[in-house]
């Protein structure tokens, strides 16, 4: 009860209300829903606690939901595919505002869940990219749904497939936003037994089918398709349908490159330049990985510590004879510099206090040569200052012109 205790308090009561009429619920006791708020909440949750076992366990997965799409990333989501923007943007707090569509736009509600399983998982390790045609229009007709649902059912061998297509966007540097086409795809997949127990409490064996959920994503402006999926396999022959079936064109199958980093300016002491209206503070190298050349089994982390002294290039001149520009400090052993090479660097952007003050909130960003980077696990406003600085600064190269469209 902790977590629908902690949802019930931070949302308005009078969402709350509409939640519980709407629901039906016949075992919530009798709750008094003019009092003041502060008296109306602790009553409801122990009305809550004392609800039947189904439907209770109906208020925990709702509120589930609900609370998944009030962070921010659920937030754009919602406001991605919500319909009445006028209401929506009028309504105070994340828990409101997700209450809110989920009673009334539910259908919009799942899209939104379908465009948050997409974003979160862009550029992870089921992500593929694909170059295909500009300027497409995706067909939505019911007989070229019905081609891509049919060539989806054929594949994968299964009787029940459902399609989603519809429009959304996605904010990109500078606070622009670049206009998508999403598809969200649901497949069952092969019969599997599990063990459960049955209504009078005894074990036994069930036969599940799991439903298998993909989502492609078309941007006509820069004619890439980007798809979450299980598989490689999976990712391509999807990409593959949406092509023929719903953008009428033929599909070659060409990968986005994937993202560079480069850390060689890590290598000497970098002043990292920033706009002033990010209100960022500091940044601080935290952490730097070196590999001597030609010593391949053979790795060093440097770690800065709260309250150092010297700044983590110093630090690297003094223990490992890195030439950072000639301050000085000589190895006592070593007779000639080696050289070195940054595998992984870690660093920390400080923002100023906000208008409320208070500390500063901190971003961390940790890079490993040549493909990684964290940026994928953060929110949406937290990968725009990284992937904008990380560009300024020279880290993150995208070799290909297509890839410095995929932001």
């Amino acid at each position: 009860m902790t977590a629908i205790a902690a949802f019930l308090r931070k949302t308005p009561v009078i969402r709350l209300q509409d939640y519980f009429k709407a629901g039906g619920f016949t075992s919530l006791a009798t709750v008094d829903w003019t009092r003041p708020e502060s008296e109306v909440v602790e009553p409801l949750i122990k009305a809550v606690d004392n609800m039947s076992d189904d439907e209770k366990q109906r208020v925990v997965l709702d509120a589930g939901r609900v609370a998944a799409l009030a962070d921010e990333p659920g937030q754009n989501a919602l406001q991605n595919v919500v319909l009445n923007r006028a209401v929506f943007d009028m309504l105070e707090g994340a828990n409101n505002r997700s209450l809110w569509v989920f009673l009334n736009e539910p259908d919009r509600f799942r899209l939104a869940e379908e465009v948050r399983y997409n974003d979160e998982r862009r550029r992870g390790r089921s992500w593929s990219g694909f170059e295909v045609q500009k300027g497409c229009a995706v067909r939505r007709d019911p007989m070229s749904v019905a081609a891509f649902t049919k060539a989806i059912r054929d594949h994968f061998a299964t009787p029940h497939v459902h399609v989603d297509v519809f429009d959304r966007h996605r904010v990109v540097l500078d606070d622009q936003e670049c206009d998508l086409v999403q598809v969200a795809v649901y497949r069952e997949g092969r019969p599997e037994d599990m063990l459960g127990f049955d209504a009078n409490s005894r074990l036994s064996r069930r036969i599940v089918k799991p439903v298998f959920e993909a989502a492609l994503t078309y941007e006509a402006d820069t004619g890439v398709i980007e798809v979450v999926a299980r598989t490689r396999e999976d990712r391509e022959d999807l990409t593959g349908f949406m092509a023929r079936e719903l953008l009428g064109i033929d599909f070659d199958g060409k990968h986005i490159p994937a993202r560079e980093y480069d850390l060689n300016m890590l290598l000497k002491p970098f002043d990292f330049p920033t706009d002033d209206e990010d209100g960022i503070m500091s940044v601080t190298v935290k952490e730097l990985r070196l590999m001597e050349i030609g010593e391949r089994g053979e790795r060093i982390t440097l770690e800065s510590m709260s309250g150092a002294e010297r700044s983590i290039w110093e630090m690297a001149e003094a223990r490992i004879g890195l030439d950072i520009g000639g301050t000085g400090h000589v190895l006592p052993i070593a007779t000639e510099v080696p050289e070195w090479i940054i595998t992984r660097a870690r660093f920390t952007i400080k923002f100023h206090p906000g208008p409320q003050r208070g500390h500063g909130k901190s971003l961390t960003l940790t890079v490993t040569m040549p493909h990684g980077c964290n940026l994928k696990d953060m929110t949406a406003h937290e990968r725009l200052i990284g992937e904008k600085y990380l560009r300024r600064w020279g880290i993150l190269t995208d070799t290909a012109e297509i890839g410095s469209l995929l932001d």
